[in-house]
């Protein structure tokens, strides 16, 4: 069964180089995302050598009010990778007092990834989902990038004017643990649907998900979508495919 982790934070695990070799070794595309443009160099010279990791260049909206001043640095690097992650806004409570300045530099993003093209982002959205479609309407044309709302947590009535909009969901354990995320999961048309841990941030028991435990949120999905295991990895990978080509 080949599996697919959309959205991990490589770096941040202890392990961080045998994380790499480990997914390389059991075939899973893995998206090691980073939270800041200073992190990419590493994340981009270990993924190179392999088949399956692929390094996305991001700056995290949570960091955005300290760490603002390296979209210069973003800007330099965005020549070197198709994918961009994670990247786009945050309006909970601790992040709400920088959202004009995540908002300035999630539009520069989206400018930026326009006038490249054939970018995919993989975006964050928190309490933001409405304000984050507004601006992909606003400042990427269509055909010009391609959009993976990663733990999506917005409305169903969001979730469609996205799937509108040409966007994939990114789905982990944590959003089917409860009725609501099963609800909003079951909505999602499963051609729009990737799978991802958001590692190190989800658990697998005691222990931080790895990219190979995407196989028990893989499960959860095909329960969800009442559909068998074994062919609802086929379409992930699928979605993997139209995704990327």
């Amino acid at each position: 069964m080949r599996l697919v982790d959309f959205h991990c934070h490589l770096d941040l695990y202890p392990d961080f180089e045998a994380l790499v070799a480990e997914s390389e070794r059991l075939g899973i595309f893995t998206l090691a995302v980073t939270t800041t443009p200073k992190a990419f160099a590493r994340n981009n010279m270990l993924a190179s050598s392999t088949k399956y990791v692929r390094a996305a260049l991001g700056l995290h909206p949570q960091l955005v009010a300290e760490r603002w001043r390296e979209i210069d640095l973003w800007e330099r690097l965005i020549g070197e990778t198709r994918y961009i992650g994670e990247v786009g806004l945050d309006a909970g409570p601790r992040y709400y007092s920088s959202l004009d300045r995540q908002t300035d530099v999630f539009r520069h993003i989206l400018r930026s990834c326009a006038r490249e093209g054939g970018k995919v982002l993989s975006i964050h959205s928190v309490r933001a989902a409405t304000k984050v479609l507004d601006l992909i309407e606003e400042e990427v044309p269509e055909g010009r990038a391609k959009f993976v709302l990663h733990w999506f947590t917005g409305s169903t009535a969001e979730a469609r004017r996205a799937t509108d909009l040409g966007c994939y969901f990114s789905i982990n354990s944590q959003m089917l643990s409860h009725d609501r995320g099963r609800s909003l999961v079951a909505s999602i048309p499963i051609e729009r649907i990737l799978t991802e841990t958001d590692g190190p941030f989800t658990p697998n028991g005691a222990s931080p998900s790895r990219p190979r435990d995407v196989k028990q949120t893989l499960s959860l999905v095909s329960k969800a979508k009442s559909i068998p295991e074994n062919h609802c990895a086929d379409l992930v990978i699928e979605n993997l495919k139209a995704l990327t080509t």
